[in-house]
């Protein structure tokens, strides 16, 4: 287990999925953490060292002053996502600018309110940014609006790291495979109806999978548990890829 013993860490989208497996094995950890989703559904049950807290962090005002209450953070987890299904010709503006206001542009409202903390702190920090493989990394079929916000995600990463390496901030992204997360269970809803059953449509998901099963929120909590902790001080920049074999 790695250690995040007197760290105070802040995690968006912590109500479920990915973002609840990070919150609950960062207090593990030893960390304070922090975490926030657009509402309390999820977050009432958490506990340990956790606190909870209602932020919609697509709302600049709102992130903006939720940072302004005084608390440092040592790790910054970005967990908030939507993913659009669609091509480009199928995309509609309003999609296009959703995909970007969640997996974007909340990013940027929540650095630019907690990263002036974090330099001041001289503490250094780890920034966390979920990506995903659907993005500058390898094209998938009708995730036009996803896959292109997702890169933004990456370069927004990469900008960072370069930026703030003085500063001893760190800042990595996550780029996961299929993972079960109540997002992939109403896709596989969507899917059985075309394919007929919830059976055949999870089917679907794992057989694309090289290991043929899907990902564990926990197990990409790990990574990014990893990447807070002082044992993860020397990976900044870098598209981290954990995909049950996909890219191999």
């Amino acid at each position: 287990m790695f250690n995040l013993k007197n760290k105070n860490i802040f995690v968006s989208a912590a109500g479920a999925g990915i973002g609840r497996a990070v919150a609950l094995l960062a207090a593990e950890a030893g960390a304070q953490v922090t975490a926030t989703d657009i509402s309390n559904a999820g977050l009432e049950s958490l506990s340990n060292n956790i606190s909870t807290e209602v932020l919609d962090v697509t709302d600049s005002t709102q992130t903006e002053h939720f940072f302004n209450q005084g608390l440092v953070f040592d790790g910054i987890v970005n967990m908030a996502g939507w993913v659009h299904h669609g091509k480009v010709i199928d995309t509609q503006i309003f999609d296009w600018h959703k995909s970007f206001k969640i997996n974007v542009d909340s990013m940027f409202y929540v650095l630019s309110a907690a990263l002036p903390r974090m330099i001041a702190s001289n503490k250094g920090g780890s920034i966390v940014n979920m990506a995903s493989l659907a993005s500058s990394l390898k094209g998938f079929s009708h995730r036009a609006a996803y896959s292109s916000s997702k890169a933004a995600v990456i370069g927004l990463t990469k900008s960072i790291a370069v930026d703030h390496i003085k500063d001893g901030i760190r800042c990595n992204a996550i780029c996961p495979g299929t993972i079960e997360t109540p997002s992939l269970h109403e896709r596989i809803k969507t899917l059985s109806k075309e394919l007929g059953s919830i059976e055949k449509a999870r089917s679907w998901f794992e057989e694309r999978q090289p290991m043929k099963r899907l990902g564990q929120p926990k197990e990409i909590a790990a990574l990014i548990v990893y990447l807070l902790s002082d044992e993860g001080a020397y990976a900044t920049g870098q598209c981290h890829i954990i995909d049950g074999g996909i890219m191999s």
